[in-house]
């Protein structure tokens, strides 16, 4: 009986206590750009009559803007398009799941403009803009271009 009277108040007590749960733990936020920059070779809407020509990349550099608040990227691309009439197009994607950013570099020519196929070289500087934190690859016309790292 004695036992009884010892082990009911246990039982009790036992069943107020609670069981410590795991930690959670914080996954990893997905990349995002937060800020976007101004591109002056985007896509535009009069874009649409135009025919799609290549573009030769034949160098590209990434350049870590610490000059900047918050810090930004800067990609250098210098190459050439198939005529003076090309306009150049630099269509950056925003980071995949994988920290990757992916961007195009192609060449326009109006249907209706006859020029001369004469190579024009060009040189192009674009701000990538402000990245959430994690390493990033930047990849051009599926060329490794660089990384970087925010935090």
């Amino acid at each position: 009986m004695k036992r009884i009277t010892f082990i009911i108040p246990l039982i009790i007590l036992a069943g107020c206590t609670t069981i410590p749960t795991p930690e959670p733990t914080a996954s990893p936020a997905s990349p995002a750009i937060i800020q976007v920059e101004e591109n002056p070779y985007r896509p535009q809407a009069k874009d649409a009559g135009a025919k799609i020509a290549g573009a030769i990349v034949d160098n590209t550099n990434l350049v870590e803007r610490f000059d900047l608040d918050p810090f930004r990227v800067e990609l250098n691309i210098s190459g050439s398009v198939p005529s003076v009439c090309n306009e150049l197009r630099v269509d950056v994607s925003p980071p995949n799941a994988n920290y990757q950013i992916y961007i195009e570099v192609y060449s326009l020519i109006d249907k209706n403009v006859n020029c001369d196929n004469v190579f024009q070289q060009f040189e192009a500087s674009l701000l990538l803009g402000v990245y959430s934190n994690g390493r990033y690859t930047v990849w051009v016309n599926e060329g490794y271009a660089g990384d970087f790292i925010t935090y």
